[in-house]
């Protein structure tokens, strides 16, 4: 009995001597915002509508996401580039725009189980004459700078000796436009901007399929933040459980949303 109450005595003097550390999950709940990072000019995915206000599939899994919590929603407009140095400075406590899991960024950032799924394809000049994969040799090409597309089409750019020809753009945008206007032959982009992009402008087409993989793309978070990172994981089981994800999906896309697993894999 001695010994038991030393040691009942030593614990409580050390959780005394303790602080508590609050995690990201009680961080944003007490500060009653949550800081959504979102990529705007990723229609229908982000961007902004009619009235200048974000809008698309992304801003509202922060808005779900954020009503889960009880809190409210800031929207952070980035770029693609921008994503990840934002979870890192702590200007953001999630992003939603399309980040793929990959293994090298997840030495940076954290990552949600897939949320939604993407795969390339390519947006083209009408005069370009591009219909076909291999159609793409000896064009211009243009991607978003930091972009998974842009990863991608520089293996094959080096392949084919085509570096010389390949041009990167801050924004998903200015890879649109200068498609438009001729100064890039063919725009890398996910199937589900190729829609909106071409109703915008009338010089551009839709083009082929990128033969890389499917895109699994994932919340990004702090790293190191194992519980917020669960409750993430939490958060994107019950959008698609609820029927939410599918809601959304048909909404902005159009469709059966995809299936999230893997086979083989459970999530």
């Amino acid at each position: 009995m001695k010994y038991k109450n030393i040691f009942l005595a030593m614990v409580c003097s050390i959780s005394a001597a303790t602080p508590a550390l609050a995690d990201k999950l009680d961080d944003v709940i007490d500060a009653g915002v949550l800081r959504c990072g979102v990529v705007l000019d990723f229609p229908p995915i982000g961007y902004r509508d009619a009235n200048n206000e974000p809008a698309g599939f992304d801003v509202e899994y922060c808005k779900d996401l954020a009503a889960a919590l009880e809190v409210d929603a800031e929207i952070i407009p980035v770029t693609f580039s921008e994503r990840l140095p934002l979870i890192v400075a702590n200007r953001g406590d999630v992003v939603f725009g399309g980040t793929s899991d990959t293994l090298e960024r997840a030495k940076t950032v954290g990552f949600s189980i897939p949320y939604a799924i993407y795969y390339a394809q390519a947006v083209v000049n009408s005069d370009s004459g591009v219909e076909s994969f291999e159609d793409i040799r000896g064009k211009r090409v243009a991607a978003s700078l930091g972009s998974v597309p842009e990863q991608e089409w520089l293996k094959i750019a080096e392949e084919w000796d085509e570096e010389d020809l390949y041009q990167s753009y801050q924004s998903e945008n200015e890879v649109f436009l200068a498609v438009a206007q001729g100064k890039a032959d063919v725009g890398l982009t996910t199937n589900t901007a190729v829609k909106p992009v071409v109703a915008q402008y009338d010089s551009v087409i839709a083009g082929p399929r990128m033969p890389w993989t499917t895109d699994y793309t994932s919340v990004a978070a702090p790293r190191k933040d194992v519980t917020w990172l669960n409750y993430l994981n939490l958060f994107v089981t019950h959008q698609v459980r609820s029927g939410r994800y599918q809601e959304l999906w048909d909404k902005y896309v159009g469709g059966e949303a995809p299936e999230l697993r893997i086979p083989g894999v459970h999530y």
